[in-house]
């Protein structure tokens, strides 16, 4: 793949399956084809200290040499030093990781002078991002990691400054926003990134020209989970390496004929990396709900609707029938189907349910902005029959998963 095909779209990192997605039945997957790059390790086998640590590092800072990408072909190294300042980073979604920062530095600089963002890009302080700043000062490189989707903070300090929180979707990231600031993309793609707004990502933007853009989805709770991606193309190890290779711009391999796609370079820079980061994303859990934001009472009244109107599909209680190899076609559960026609399977599957109180909006394409929206919508879609109070109830289980 060369730089110019690249370009046309190459952020997001891991755009893994996420949202409420439950129904009916659904059809067969096909058996799907091993592209290069996947690893076959079942999701529930364990995993050493050592290999979690390796792949938090490659989470948090692994570049695999996307540096080509943002720094060479869309220039944004030069953005960043000349027009980006800290109050600019925080707007579009960028998270600074507090505990990096000296004691009481935020107090001591200017947050609108873009030399502050070099510095804390000097300091490693920015999540998701790696820019090597020489000594005088100046962005030589920049490159990002999958953590600038996949991580957020927790605003200790001040709104996008606080300590990392690993596998939280960054829904404040206009993704957009930050690749329409390249000085090397033509007008009509800087309007196509200009139009998907904060929070959402089209990873498939750059393979056929249409935009469709996906909510950032979390990237914890996924150890049991067979198939990671809404349409279920393959496990984590797959969508890491698609994402590393076609859209990071990362130097690594990538094949899948399904798609038409094949991508190799040499040295390969991702595939390598795959055990550690998959052996990290699955160490990490899903975050429970805030003390005191369940009726547990409600809630029990909630499980049995639940168990009796959506377990067929959400198997085992919030799982997703789709570890036994079943996909929904849009229709089935009234989803938009634009997004699925793109892809290899053109169906989606059972999103599985964990920490559904943390990431507002759902549905992969974040029509849904809260989770009485989505039992309503799958009230009408599946003609559950669920009065008002039965919705509340409903609502009050989904916030406890």
């Amino acid at each position: 793949m060369n730089i110019s095909t690249m370009t046309r779209g190459s952020l997001a990192c891991i755009a893994l399956a996420a949202a409420a997605a439950f129904g009916g039945c659904g059809t067969p997957a096909t058996e799907e084809p091993r592209a290069t790059g996947t690893s076959g390790r079942p999701a529930t086998e364990g995993s050493s200290d050592t290999l979690v640590a390796e792949g938090q590092q490659i989470f948090r800072f692994e570049t695999f040499g996307d540096e080509q990408v943002w720094t060479d072909a869309l220039r944004l190294h030069e953005v960043v030093q000349n027009s980006v300042d800290p109050v600019t980073a925080l707007k579009v979604g960028l998270k600074v990781d507090a505990d990096v920062l000296p004691a009481g530095i935020l107090e001591k600089v200017d947050l609108t002078s873009p030399a502050t963002t070099v510095a804390l890009l000097k300091m490693n302080a920015v999540v998701g991002i790696q820019a090597t700043v020489d000594s005088d000062n100046h962005i030589t490189q920049l490159g990002v990691t999958c953590a600038l989707c996949h991580s957020t903070v927790d605003n200790s300090v001040m709104p996008g400054i606080g300590r990392r929180m690993d596998g939280w979707p960054n829904r404040d990231l206009n993704v957009g926003a930050i690749m329409a600031l390249s000085p090397a993309l033509p007008a009509d793609k800087k309007a196509v990134y200009a139009s998907w707004g904060p929070g959402k990502y089209d990873p498939r933007y750059n393979q056929d020209g249409k935009s469709t853009p996906l909510v950032l989805p979390p990237a914890y709770g996924l150890a049991r989970v067979t198939n990671e991606t809404y349409t279920a193309e393959g496990p984590i190890s797959y969508w890491n390496a698609y994402v590393a290779v076609t859209q990071m711009g990362g130097q690594g391999n990538f094949s899948d004929p399904r798609l038409g796609i094949h991508v190799s370079h040499s040295p390969d820079m991702v595939t390598h990396r795959l055990p550690a980061l998959r052996a990290y994303q699955h160490s990490l859990p899903s975050p429970p709900p805030p003390a005191g934001s369940v009726d547990a009472p409600v809630a029990a009244r909630g499980r049995v609707l639940f168990d009796r109107t959506c377990a067929s599909c959400h198997v085992g209680g919030s799982g997703t029938d789709n570890n036994n190899g079943k996909l929904h076609t849009p229709a089935e559960t009234g989803m938009d189907g634009a997004y699925a026609a793109r892809t290899a399977n053109k169906a989606y599957r059972t999103t599985p349910l964990r920490a559904l109180w943390q990431h507002p909006p759902y549905f992969h394409d974040g029509s849904a902005a809260t989770l009485p929206d989505v039992v309503a919508h799958y009230n009408r879609a599946r003609t559950l029959g669920l009065t008002a109070d039965q919705q509340r109830d409903l609502v009050e289980y989904l916030k406890s998963l």
